[in-house]
């Protein structure tokens, strides 16, 4: 017989809050076998199996919606999962390794036991920024753009000098915080959002090896059409992502 659990021992077991499995329920993401006597939640093999699933999704960084629609979808396939799980894992562990050596060689530097240049400083952040992204939003962006775009924004992103690298973060913290200021005015046709859409224009410019406005206003779409893209931006602003995508159609439609 399988063994059984009540809400309370399989928060014990697997490390989450009862209310976090009380939610999960509520949401549909993870239904009790059975509901006792006495109105306690059971949970049984098969319900350990997909929590221990859901919490591997959430390790990586996905949200509860792409979750749910995986798990419940009838062609989830459990092994499957874990073999996908296992390689990202593996790459995560990959990116670690990299960072680790990094700092390592910068210690040496330091001390004086190694001369480090420049471009190496910044080897394992821009790796870890490609494989970030391959491992969030891969699939959708390759599906969207094909493989040789990805590729070859990847390889623009890894073969960047630091100065590059520097232009890249600073232009991306002036547009946050121009859209910061723009969205209090609600209006994304203001000249402050409309700035933020030149700047978002500059960003994409550091790995894209060509520029079109039907591209631009697909990857604003995108990051309202696409939960993860979406909690990026809006948890410097609630709304940010819609703003920016409203901003950025505006200043396609106006670009020659």
């Amino acid at each position: 017989m399988d063994t059984e659990y009540t809400v309370q021992k399989l928060g014990k077991l697997a490390g989450v809050s009862t209310r976090t499995l009380r939610y999960y329920d509520e949401f549909g993401l993870l239904k009790p076998a059975r509901i006792n006597s006495s109105g306690y939640r059971i949970y049984g093999q098969a319900e350990v199996d997909r929590l221990q699933q859901i919490l591997f999704y959430r390790e990586l960084g996905l949200g509860l919606e792409s979750i749910r629609g995986m798990v419940t979808s009838p062609s989830f396939d459990g092994a499957t999962a874990l073999r996908e799980h296992h390689e990202q894992l593996l790459q995560r562990r990959t990116q670690l390794d990299l960072l680790i050596a990094t700092v390592e060689q910068t210690l040496a530097h330091t001390e004086g036991r190694m001369i480090m240049s420049n471009a190496d400083k910044f080897t394992g952040f821009k790796q870890k920024m490609v494989d970030d992204n391959e491992q969030k939003y891969g699939a959708e962006i390759r599906d969207k753009y094909g493989d040789d775009v990805v590729n070859e924004s990847n390889r623009q992103m890894l073969g960047m000098t630091e100065a590059q690298y520097a232009d890249m973060q600073k232009v991306e913290q002036d547009m946050l915080q121009l859209l910061e200021q723009a969205i209090q005015t609600g209006d994304p046709a203001s000249e402050p959002a409309q700035q933020a859409a030149d700047l978002h224009r500059q960003w994409l410019g550091f790995s894209w090896s060509s520029y079109s406005k039907e591209a631009h206003a697909g990857v604003a779409e995108m990051y309202v059409a696409d939960e993860r893209f979406t909690a990026y931006y809006d948890k410097h602003a609630p709304g940010m992502a819609e703003f920016l995508r409203d901003a950025v159609l505006i200043y396609t439609s106006t670009q020659k």
